[in-house]
């Protein structure tokens, strides 16, 4: 038996057909396999259907939504959307850019599932039913992790199963959160990689900016990124090691009390101290100061 693969159970489990639905539309013999499930599909007025208040997208890429509507005009909607009802109408759990684009086309009607959800599974369904899509960007992705750890008290080993990730995965994706506005806005923007704002949000806060313009006026890739990243926390270690006052007394001490040159290297509460000697009497003469 062939097996479909996805982030855990995925919307196979929402949608089980005889055969895999596909996103966009083609032939009447697959609208048959479509409409030939064990959950019943109901044509809905797409006026009394509500958007996911869950839904993790914010941004829409214009020309893809011009080609479904256009896509939609010919064929029809293939793929049903999944609902549930919500007062006198329906509110949206899955299908956001087939409702859109739907309503741009001027149908009146949208084949839909209705389903019964609480709020934690309509928000967990529009996270996976996107992360399946590779429709959000790691920004979106960020948030809706962390609405779902906030409003519904998860761990992300407990989140990380419900969406298919490792703990690692989902961990290094809220990090992304910690990053400065002008970085935030480059990841919407499409102008930066999921993998290097993860450079980044390992930054501190003052390092981002100028390694950001770094990636973008030398168009680095994600390891030239790391390598510079590293660069910029090795070069800061250095400059703080060099001109830390307190050490740089203690050197001067030592020196004038052996009368040659000392070095101490120190990082946090540990180190070591490097005494200069430069022959075989001062050597001895050192000695005997120290013993």
């Amino acid at each position: 038996m062939q097996k479909t693969s996805g982030l855990g159970r995925g919307l196979g489990s929402l949608i089980p057909s005889k055969k895999p639905v596909k996103e966009l539309l083609g032939s009447d013999s697959e609208v048959a396999d479509i409409l030939d499930t064990r959950e019943k599909i109901s044509q809905l007025p797409v006026g009394q259907i509500t958007p996911n208040p869950h839904q993790p997208r914010t941004t829409f890429n214009e020309d893809e939504l011009q080609e479904l509507v256009d896509s939609i005009k010919e064929h029809g909607v293939i793929q049903p959307i999944i609902v549930t009802k919500l007062g006198n109408g329906w509110q949206l759990i899955a299908g956001e850019r087939r409702l859109r684009s739907s309503k741009l086309a001027g149908l009146n009607t949208i084949p839909a599932i209705i389903r019964e959800m609480d709020e934690q599974k309509k928000m967990e369904i529009a996270l996976i039913e996107n992360l399946q899509r590779k429709n959000l960007n790691s920004l979106e992705t960020a948030f809706a992790y962390q609405k779902l750890i906030d409003e519904f008290n998860l761990t992300q080993d407990q989140l990380s199963k419900r969406v298919g990730k490792s703990r690692s995965a989902v961990a290094n994706t809220l990090r992304i959160l910690t990053v400065i506005d002008e970085v935030k806005e480059a990841i919407r923007d499409g102008k930066i990689s999921e993998g290097h704002a993860r450079v980044l949000a390992g930054l501190p806060a003052i390092d981002q900016l100028s390694t950001l313009q770094k990636i973008l006026s030398d168009s680095l890739s994600v390891r030239d990124t790391e390598k510079a990243g590293k660069k910029v926390v090795v070069e800061k270690h250095i400059r703080k090691v060099a001109f830390d006052p307190e050490v740089k007394a203690k050197e001067e001490l030592l020196q004038s009390a052996l009368g040659t040159k000392v070095e101490i290297k120190k990082t946090g509460s540990t180190g070591q101290i490097n005494i200069k000697f430069f022959s075989e009497e001062e050597l001895k003469t050192l000695i005997d100061k120290l013993v």
